[in-house]
């Protein structure tokens, strides 16, 4: 993975990034300590990584904006009750819930409901865009802290 990433440097961190922030099922936290582990720089890692995830998560907003209440009746199998519930929740937090579409997985469908149930569009960038970049200085400040070891953590 570290040669992947020195090869393809800063833009592959930001295609990783905005892929992520889609549909695409990985985490770019793995990407994140790979550059800082290859030993490229910690500030242009953080606005590399931060603004390809940012415009992976807009992108999401966007295709969820243009989505239709059949198409997810139709293909997800989601009733129209379950969508109505959803949009009661989004409704009360609002733009807000933005700043959580960082969290791998859940984050993405935050986006698309976003954007599906048409929610301020300025606010929930700017909170999105916060919560991502506050998600990315995690990640440094942790690897600053735990240095290379960072990158042999084992869950199991």
């Amino acid at each position: 993975m570290i040669e992947f990433l020195e090869s393809y440097g800063f833009l592959g961190l930001f295609t990783g990034s905005f892929l992520a922030a889609t549909i695409v099922p990985f985490s770019s936290d793995v990407l994140i300590i790979g550059v800082l582990v290859a030993g490229m720089n910690p500030l242009l890692a953080f606005l590399w990584a931060t603004a390809g995830n940012w415009l992976g998560g807009l992108t999401s907003y966007w295709i969820g904006h243009f989505g239709k209440w059949q198409w997810i009746e139709k293909w997800m199998g989601v009733s129209e009750e379950k969508l109505l519930r959803q949009k009661h929740w989004i409704d009360k937090h609002g733009s807000l819930i933005a700043f959580f579409s960082w969290v791998p997985f859940f984050g993405d469908v935050l986006s698309l409901g976003l954007g599906f149930y048409k929610v301020n569009f300025t606010k929930s960038a700017i909170f999105m865009l916060i919560g991502k970049a506050v998600r990315y200085a995690f990640w440094i400040l942790l690897y600053f802290m735990l240095g290379d070891t960072l990158a042999d953590f084992k869950i199991l």
